[in-house]
């Protein structure tokens, strides 16, 4: 299988996986630059999964499924344009010869899902949305930091080759914040190097790979004890708070909404 990430509006990819002369996408929030490409490759749209309804991963929906008749998957707990068929965490889908293994992952949205394809070559992928970021986890905006927390541990727990695609191009800043959490990480200093030289290449830096984001990323190692004391000191948790872990997560993330 082929993974290509589409650029739309300022720093979103619409992922769009090919094998052979069908594809699937994976949250269009804007129906061009998919469109487009599937002229460009004289592809055939099979479905369109959607992993939570903010306009900038529904947006194309609509359209896409008017031009193509490509039946569209999305979260059982949320309302994206109709007509799709219902998912939910134990719900298994087959593609495009791919098993997809449908996960909930709340937090960001009330609702939010993603997509596991355990079976993929030559590695496993993983599509998130906005749970997961390199580098970083998305904003809590109906969900619970509990839920996210609990939403990050399920797909830490994927294969460490798992590719994660997720949906937005944040990985330098979300870097620049792990640096101020662990400064002394030295995977983390590498990782970043890598990062701004792909960026100032014009290359994207997605998709992640899972193990590396278990040494890098601060929302995957807020039980770290480095993390966690980095956090204490930020926020001036108290002894319980900082033996707490989703109080820790909580100020960690709150730490990240703040930090400029």
């Amino acid at each position: 299988m082929q993974l290509i990430p589409l650029p739309a509006f300022s720093d979103n990819y619409l992922w769009l996986w090919q094998q052979g002369t069908q594809a699937v996408v994976i949250d269009p929030g804007d129906a061009t630059p998919v469109l487009a490409a599937l002229a460009q490759e004289n592809l055939t749209l099979a479905a369109i999964l959607v992993t939570h309804h903010h306009a900038d991963h529904v947006g194309g929906v609509a359209q896409l499924h008017q031009a193509t008749g490509a039946h569209v998957y999305g979260p059982a707990r949320e309302e994206v344009p109709a007509p799709f068929t219902p998912v939910m965490s134990g719900d298994t889908l087959n593609l495009l010869g791919q098993t997809v293994q449908v996960m909930d992952v709340p937090g960001h949205t009330a609702g939010h899902v993603a997509y596991f394809l355990p079976n993929a070559q030559p590695h496993p992928v993983v599509f998130c949305g906005d749970t997961l970021f390199s580098g970083g986890c998305g904003r809590i905006f109906e969900g619970t930091p509990a839920q996210m927390l609990d939403s990050l541990d399920a797909l830490a727990a994927l294969p460490g080759d798992t590719q994660v695609c997720c949906a937005h191009e944040y990985t330098l800043g979300n870097l620049r914040f792990a640096l101020a959490v662990e400064p002394d990480n030295t995977d983390l200093q590498a990782y970043t190097a890598q990062c701004q030289q792909r960026r100032a290449q014009g290359q994207p830096t997605l998709p992640a790979q899972l193990g590396n984001e278990l040494q890098i990323n601060p929302f995957l190692r807020s039980r770290h004890p480095v993390v966690r004391q980095a956090v204490a000191q930020h926020a001036h948790l108290s002894l319980e708070e900082e033996n707490n872990d989703v109080a820790v997560f909580a100020a960690l993330r709150q730490w990240k909404n703040d930090f400029k």
